[in-house]
This record gives C-alpha cells, structure tokens and sequence, in this order.
C-alpha cells in the first residue's frame, strides 16, 4: 500500500496551505468590536471585512477564476443534472454523500467536546445506514434526528483559532486561512481517504467530491443569479455573507445544512431576527 503521503495532491496543497498560513500570521488581524453581536451592524462588519483580507488582490483574482469556472461549467453542468434528475433522486444523491461524512462530522463533535451532537451523528448514521438503505434516505431525520455538520474549521473556531483571514480557494471558494488548513485536516479523519489509498481507488474519492459539488450547485442556481445581479461588490458581499455563514455554523445556529462539501459560493441565505435575508448556503 502506497504512504498516503505519496499522493502529489495532497502534498501540493500542503505546501500552499502552509505558506498562505505564514502570510496570514504576517498580516494583522483585527476583530470586530466586542459589542458588535448584531449581523445588521452593517459598519462593523464591512471594517472587519476590509482589514481582514490581507491578500485581497490574490482573493479576487481567484474569485473571478471560479465565476468563469462556474459560468461556463459547473452552472451549466448544475443546471443539466437538475432538469435530468427528479427531485427524490436528487435527494438521495444528498442524503449519501451526507451518510458517508459521519465518520468525519462525529470526529470534530467530539473534538469540540459536544457529545449530544455526537450521540445524534452516531444514531443517524446507524438509522440511515440501515433503515434508509445505506443512506439513501433520510429516515433519521424522520424520527427526531436532524442532520448537522461540523468540520476541522469550526473546531479549531469552538478552541479559540481566529480565522487567520480571508482566503478564497480555486475552485472550492470562500474560506480563510483557518478553514482552508481544517479541511486538509478532515481529509486525514475520513476512513475513506485510507479506503480510497488502499485500492487504489483516489478516482472515486474525485468523483464523489465532483458529484457532490454538482448537486449542491444545482440547489441554489436561481438564489446565485440573484446575488449576482442584486450586488454592487459581488465579490465582498460573498465574502460578508461567508463569513456570517461560518459564525453561525460556530454558534451552532440553526440553518438548513445544504452545503455537505465547500462549492464555488459556500454561504447559506438564512433569516435573520427581523426576517431579512443574511445568506443560505450553496
């Protein structure tokens, strides 16, 4: 069996975590004021947003490198896989590819010291794995079992991590320095990158992150093409909602969990206290 270190992949992407970490820890790293809790602090947020991208020139760069992806491919591709697929099916797809993260998902509710959760994950995926046919259907949430995510970014967020800065990664999109490191790191507490490694089967642990990205896109075309049009800054008012986004998934807070792996927009349109649009996740 090859070292999983032996795959160039991960090694590259080791490298360049690594290098835009130290320009991050470089780079000043002003928090908003203490007393700024509300999202409709709009000042605060957009004063935080600006200081906090030390490599902005390199994030929108990037970004416009994803629009051009996404509007002459993954859009498109989304759109397709939409139109082809009834809705049930659809689902299913997402259901799986939710199943299959629970070794990943329990890993960091543990790491975060949220051993309820845990017991939720564990439950949902035995449920799931066998009542709902391998995952296919959601039959744990059914019985009082909602989904969640967490990932190795929020955890290192729960133990005190600031973000590091705002980093936009090609292809995989909004993120910051402390959440681009976290998902190198959830590659490593997944059983399928070992499985994948064993096989020799790295293909398909491709193709399911391919095929994953391609549903969750296919869910929020329209929300998409309305930011785009309704943006001023389309690149900032990603970034703001991201960022809104990631403190809520922190917080635990309540959103509706659509965005199973990082796409070209990862954030979640959600209602606010005053039911005003903030964000949802691809």
């Amino acid at each position: 069996m090859r070292g999983i270190w032996d795959w160039p992949f991960l090694r590259r992407a080791a490298v360049a975590l690594a290098v835009l970490v130290v320009v991050a820890g470089c780079a000043s790293q002003p928090k908003p004021d203490a007393g700024a809790t509300s999202l409709n602090d709009s000042e605060q947020i957009a004063e935080f947003d600006d200081e906090n991208d030390p490599i902005e020139l390199f994030n929108r760069f990037t970004f416009a490198f994803n629009l051009a992806l996404d509007t002459f491919i993954f859009q498109p591709v989304a759109a397709t896989y939409r139109f082809l697929l009834p809705v049930e099916v659809r689902d299913s797809v997402q259901n799986f590819f939710r199943n299959i993260s629970t070794p990943v998902i329990l890993a960091n509710d543990v790491f975060q010291g949220e051993m309820e959760r845990a017991e939720t994950t564990l439950v949902r995926f035995v449920i799931n794995t066998t009542v709902g046919v391998l995952g296919l259907f959601d039959m744990a949430a059914d019985m009082g079992y909602p989904y969640h995510d967490e990932d190795f970014g929020q955890t290192m967020a729960v133990h005190g991590v600031s973000e590091g800065g705002y980093l936009v990664i090609p292809v995989f999109g909004p993120s910051s320095f402390r959440d681009g490191f976290g998902k190198l790191v959830d590659i490593f507490l997944d059983p399928l990158t070992y499985v994948g490694n064993a096989y020799d089967a790295e293909e398909a642990l491709f193709g399911r992150t391919v095929i994953s990205g391609i549903d969750t896109r296919s869910r929020h075309i329209d929300e998409i093409e309305d930011l785009k049009r309704d943006s001023i800054d389309f690149y900032a008012r990603i970034r703001s909602l991201y960022r809104q986004k990631r403190q809520s998934d922190i917080n635990n807070g309540e959103v509706n969990g659509d965005m199973p792996t990082p796409g070209l927009y990862s954030f979640e349109f959600d209602l606010d206290d005053d039911n005003k649009q903030v964000g949802k996740s691809e």
